[in-house]
C-alpha cells in the first residue's frame, strides 16, 4: 500500500507549523499546548474551561498544501488518554469551515484510519448542508478536543500520513 507521510515527528522535529487555537478566541477560558515529549511525540494536551461559555481546546498544522488525489484515507498513529477528539481539516486556508471526523482513543498506541469522504463539512460545531471532504489538496489538519466537561485531555501524535 502507497502512503505520503504528512508529519512523523521525531526528538528533532520543528513544531513551529502548529498552532493552538482555544476558546480564548471567543472569551472562553481553555487552555491548550502542543509541545515535544521527551520520546519525540507530538504532545497536545491541556484543559478545558466552561467558564464564559467556553469549552474547547485545538491544535492546527498549517505545512505546504498536501496532494491527496491518490489517497483515500489519512492515518494517524496517536496515544490518547481515552476520550474522544475531533480530526480536522481545510481543503483552502481561507475556508471558514473543516472537514471533522470524530473518534476516540483507547489509552494505548493505535493507528486510527479516516476515509476522507467521510470528513463532514462543520462550521461552529453545526453540520453545514454541503457536500463531504472532497478536495484534492489538504493545507490545514488538526484536532479539536471539547466534549462539552471541564477537563484535562493529552494526545500524543507520532505520524500522520495518506494512504
Amino acid at each position: 500500500m502507497q502512503t505520503h507521510s504528512i508529519v512523523d515527528f521525531s526528538k528533532s522535529s520543528n513544531i513551529e507549523n502548529w498552532l493552538i487555537v482555544d476558546d480564548v478566541v471567543m472569551g472562553g477560558k481553555s487552555s491548550g499546548l502542543f509541545k515535544m515529549d521527551d520520546a519525540g511525540n507530538g504532545k497536545f494536551f491541556g484543559e478545558i474551561s466552561l467558564d464564559n461559555n467556553g469549552g474547547f481546546s485545538s491544535v492546527r498544522y498549517r505545512g505546504a498544501s498536501i496532494s491527496t488525489d491518490r489517497y483515500s484515507k489519512i492515518a494517524m498513529r496517536i496515544k490518547g488518554d481515552g476520550k474522544r477528539y475531533q480530526f480536522r481539516v481545510k481543503e483552502h486556508l481561507d475556508q471558514r469551515h473543516s472537514y471533522v471526523a470524530y473518534f476516540t482513543t483507547s489509552g494505548d498506541w493505535e493507528t486510527v484510519e479516516i476515509a476522507m469522504k467521510d470528513l463532514v463539512p462543520k462550521f461552529r460545531g453545526r453540520l453545514l448542508d454541503i457536500p463531504n471532504f472532497s478536495g484534492d489538496t489538504i493545507a490545514e489538519l488538526g484536532f479539536l478536543f471539547g466534549n462539552k466537561k471541564a477537563e484535562s485531555f493529552e494526545l500524543l501524535i507520532d505520524r500522520i500520513y495518506l494512504q
